[in-house]
């Protein structure tokens, strides 16, 4: 099949799942469409960027929700692989033995999760690379050659949709709220996440990226999202100390 009546067949796949919601398209229905259209139970997009950590723009399931939540806080997984190497990174099956040591966390906790195959597709034209596409299935997958082709297809359409709603490089929204549901929250998330790392950095005396790493090992540790431990942190609810572990206050501002 060309590559450009490929090409319109996706786009016309995502604008009905747009119409549907009677919205107008966005990376919500890139993965709707590619879940009715490809041998996988559910789908996940996160912006992503080489300076900050990824955040989650939207999943179809609770599983497709729990992976790319997994791998933000983990900081591993096939979504951090693709982005990091600009290459697709097709996971049949996650109880293959070398992966149990190539992500020795996320594995078991996405078999737990429900996944048993993982697709992570780069968004990227040329050097520009806003995020990661993750498709999973919860039996071993394969996907054969057009079905593929298909998913790399949904991968560039919602590529084009970040860059026409102007994400930046730091992951938010330009100009404004806007109307795609995918984007919700996403502005107000990564703030809060921001904003808790530059506290940890005081409370614990440590740089950025040091901070951010302590945020995300409590998060995993206490089985919490991470969003919801930066929140306690910027309410002053939660309190990082450099040599003990951090305790929570009833002090909210």
């Amino acid at each position: 099949m060309k590559s450009d009546s490929r090409s319109a067949r996706i786009q016309a796949l995502v604008a009905d799942q747009a119409a549907r919601r009677g919205a107008r398209v966005g990376v919500v229905d890139v993965c709707t469409a590619a879940v009715a259209a490809l041998p996988v139970g559910g789908a996940g997009l996160s912006a992503m960027s080489r300076t900050a950590a990824s955040h989650p723009l939207c999943s179809t399931d609770i599983i497709s929700e729990q992976l790319e939540e997994l791998q933000l806080t983990l900081g591993e997984g096939p979504c951090v692989d693709a982005f990091t190497h600009g290459s697709a990174i097709l996971t049949p099956d996650l109880l293959t033995g070398a992966l149990q040591d190539r992500w020795t966390v996320f594995t078991d906790a996405a078999l737990e999760a429900g996944a048993r195959a993982v697709f992570a597709l780069p968004l990227q034209i040329g050097a520009i690379s806003p995020g990661v596409l993750d498709l999973y299935a919860d039996v071993p997958t394969v996907l054969d050659a057009e079905e593929l082709a298909d998913a790399l297809a949904f991968a560039d359409l919602a590529t084009l949709l970040l860059l026409d709603a102007r994400i930046d490089e730091t992951g938010v929204p330009v100009d404004g709220a806007l109307e795609d549901r995918g984007f919700e929250d996403l502005g107000g998330y990564r703030a809060e996440i921001d904003q808790a790392t530059g506290i940890l950095t005081v409370q614990l005396g440590v740089g950025i990226d040091e901070a951010f790493v302590r945020l995300r090992a409590y998060a995993y540790a206490q089985g919490r999202r991470l969003g919801d431990v930066a929140a306690d942190v910027v309410a002053h609810r939660l309190r990082f100390f450099p040599d003990t572990e951090p305790e929570r206050t009833d002090e909210e501002t």
